[in-house]
């Protein structure tokens, strides 16, 4: 299984920013009223992250507006915790407001916010979610007997990089922790893994495009593969594609501000049954490819670990 590269990928480079920022990479991407939003990553020219937007008709074809999307916050709390930057959105559209997930950093680590809006023309902070060391958060697009679900990455080592769920009853307080899905040694993803885009519903489970990280001699290699959440429980592992289904092979993803790394936080499904499926490529780039979604679900069950 594999996914089909656009064939004009990048399709946003840091020259298509009308401001300065040094890279465009690791973007949330949802469909609203008819157009496709692209919330992106975007290392201003200190080193810090903030994040933009980009609006398209195709989902293709992206144009940024004029100013950021989000920066770090300058008052209350937020400010604290985003001072060195706003980084890696996931976006999920629940009860008629748009979910944004981020990643702020801060001298006490990183930790995540979560935003919402409506339109994407204004977003209001909502709460910092989790404390340090987390990363990779996405949030369930539907709720599990009246409580909202979330995949997160805690950073540790005692239980390395893994998948775990928790539960909320207002998307603000969390708990009811449990681990989901761990590396597996002498694999693909053995180094760490982490929730990549928000996942989408089937009919046979929830598919959920995570990233797997692999130590070589030259830097650590980051993939993505796939795997199949049960409809009801979600903290149920139905099945895990053995096989990555996309890794750097373009020289976009082979070289940049790191080197040999896609990364996905942006899906969005299509009513044919394709998905188009975002990425960074190599921390640099952002690029699209389309997939079939059924075949995703067949490569979970039909060639499991």
């Amino acid at each position: 299984m594999s996914i089909k590269r656009y064939h004009n990928n990048p399709i946003l480079t840091k020259d298509d920013v009308p401001y300065p920022v040094t890279t465009v990479h690791n973007a949330g991407v949802v469909k609203c009223n008819g157009k496709y939003i692209m919330i992106f990553r975007a290392h201003r020219r200190n080193g810090r992250s903030i994040l933009g937007k980009a609006v398209s008709d195709d989902g293709f074809h992206f144009e940024v507006d004029e100013e950021p999307f989000m920066v770090p916050a300058v008052e209350g709390i937020f400010k604290e915790y985003e001072e060195y930057g706003v980084e890696d959105p996931r976006i999920v559209f629940l009860e008629d407001e748009y979910l944004i997930t981020y990643s702020a950093y801060s001298r006490h680590g990183v930790r995540i916010g979560l935003a919402k809006t409506r339109d994407f023309d204004t977003v209001e902070r909502f709460s910092l979610i989790t404390e340090a060391d987390y990363r990779n958060v996405v949030i369930f697009p539907e709720k599990f007997n009246g409580l909202y679900a979330r995949l997160d990455r805690p950073h540790s080592e005692i239980s390395p990089w893994s998948i775990w769920i928790s539960w909320s009853p207002d998307l603000k307080y969390w708990g009811e922790s449990k681990i989901v899905m761990k590396p597996l040694q002498y694999h693909w993803d053995e180094m760490k893994i982490g929730p990549g885009a928000p996942p989408i519903k089937t009919p046979r489970g929830w598919l959920h495009i995570y990233h797997g990280v692999f130590p070589t001699m030259d830097g650590c290699v980051y993939r993505l593969g796939v795997v199949l959440h049960h409809l009801e429980d979600p903290s149920q592992i139905i099945a895990i594609g053995d096989e990555w289904i996309l890794q750097p092979e373009e020289t976009y993803e082979i070289t940049g501000y790191v080197h040999n790394v896609v990364f996905s936080c942006g899906v969005v499904p299509e009513d044919d049954g394709s998905i188009k499926i975002y990425w960074g490529g190599a921390d640099s780039v952002m690029c699209v490819g389309t997939a079939d979604i059924e075949e995703l679900v067949d490569h979970c069950l039909d060639n499991p670990r």
